[in-house]
């Protein structure tokens, strides 16, 4: 059955076409930086929200129009699977990521739950031996099901600990066998709402002891794909424990699980934690931990998860250039955690949505790309701290002073700073931008 009926597959065009169903800016074979662009460009479409989000909200009923809404049940999970992979072959996309609950229905128990998926991992497996489509990662809902009310490691209920953990369980095994690149632990509900009725201690320990067992199992069932950890500060829960980059990376070192994890960094979820996008990124790459992104963006004028399609170019540009100076993203992505409109129903508009999210990353690709190799930003960093390539700053960087040295050293010598040239190098940006 085709489910996008009339829509073939999407090519490069250039930014001169005004087809709105071509790339503009995408071209996977272009060489940048030594490599095509769809080996640096690791674009994926998420499953949740993509083939199951519905367009309702607290103040609405859905409004998607799917071809496969006349569905139910398994049938409805089947159905998924044959329009996912249609769509991701029209745009001529690599990968897919999931959650367990997406590609399956519940059932009564967990047992039957385990059934519901082997049957639809079987189908995907098939539909992955006759394509070049992979699995980015995959994940385990544990904040939609009310036994997670109160959390899901972090839960003060033991039997809800349990059954995260063989959901998990489940959710690995899956993994290896659809040979998932990643691992991504969201803790949606990991968090508290109030301290009055909360042991963080214990919170964070049986966090910590959670994601011990399955680096563990892990390894027992020889599934190797990279752990990942995608912070948000809030929504659904008051906070996170995972608030963002800084805390969570502060959290796999108390806790021994650095060598283990890397993190996975959402746009909307830096915007919460008050952050940009670039910093969370610099973060990460700063410490080591940039495994995958999921590429959306947020609206700043509203308080909550949009997870709109990435549109902003500075936004991508900024985002791709810290991932250039981070090698790439490795065995990570940039997956597509992103929904259209309440208003954007039609079934074509999944097409527009993702080709402007490509097209965002691709030019802000070539635009880092080019920055970098222009040396703009690095030489003026580098001037900018050069004090301590030689004299008093040299022998901070050597450790060969101390307090007393550099008290002696400061009532000798005034001080002249230099101007940062913040507006300069914003416009030096936006002529890049415009330009390449």
């Amino acid at each position: 059955m085709t489910y996008f009926e009339g829509v073939g597959k999407i090519q490069f065009e250039g930014s001169e076409s005004n087809n709105p169903l071509a790339y503009k800016y995408y071209n996977p074979d272009e060489i940048v930086l030594g490599k095509r662009m769809e080996d640096y460009l690791r674009f994926s479409v998420a499953y949740w929200h993509t083939l199951v989000a519905d367009g309702s909200d607290p103040f609405g009923v859905a409004t998607m129009q799917r071809p496969w809404n006349g569905y139910t049940g398994m049938d409805l999970a089947k159905a998924r699977v044959e329009a996912a992979f249609e769509l991701i072959e029209k745009l001529g996309l690599k990968y897919f990521a999931f959650h367990d609950r997406d590609i399956a229905p519940e059932g009564d128990t967990l047992t039957e739950t385990n059934r519901n998926l082997d049957v639809i991992v079987s189908m995907i497996k098939d539909y992955m031996k006759t394509s070049s489509v992979k699995l980015l990662w995959n994940t385990a809902n544990m904040f939609t099901n009310p036994r997670f009310v109160h959390g899901a490691a972090t839960s003060p209920n033991a039997d809800v600990f349990a059954y995260a953990a063989g959901q998990v369980k489940k959710s690995l095994e899956i993994g290896k066998e659809l040979g998932s690149e990643n691992h991504v632990f969201w803790g949606g509900r990991e968090g508290y709402e109030t301290l009055l009725n909360t042991d963080m201690g214990l919170e964070l320990d049986n966090l910590a002891r959670f994601y011990h067992m399955a680096i563990a199992y892990a390894k027992e069932i020889g599934y190797t794909g990279q752990f990942l950890i995608e912070p948000k500060p809030k929504e659904p829960t008051k906070h996170q424990y995972d608030y963002d980059a800084a805390s969570a990376i502060a959290f796999l070192y108390k806790y021994d699980l650095i060598h283990h994890f890397k993190l996975n960094i959402e746009a909307n979820h830096a915007t919460l934690a008050g952050h940009t996008f670039e910093h969370e990124l610099r973060v990460c790459r700063h410490y080591g931990v940039l495994g995958s992104v999921d590429a959306n963006q947020g609206d700043p004028l509203l308080g909550w998860d949009t997870d709109e399609f990435p549109t902003d170019l500075y936004n991508t540009t900024l985002a791709m250039y810290e991932i250039i100076q981070n090698g790439g993203l490795h065995s990570g992505g940039l997956n597509f955690d992103s929904k259209t409109r309440r208003a954007s129903f039609d079934a074509i508009d999944l097409f527009y949505a993702h080709i402007a999210g490509i097209d965002s990353f691709a030019k802000g690709f070539k635009v880092a790309a080019k920055l970098i190799e222009d040396g703009v930003l690095e030489d003026f960093v580098a001037n900018r701290y050069s004090s301590y390539k030689s004299g008093i700053g040299a022998d901070i960087v050597a450790g060969k002073t101390d307090l007393k040295a550099l008290a002696e050293y400061a009532t000798e010598h005034e001080i002249t700073n230099q101007s940062g040239r913040q507006e300069m190098l914003k416009s030096i940006f936006n002529q890049y931008l415009t330009s390449v």
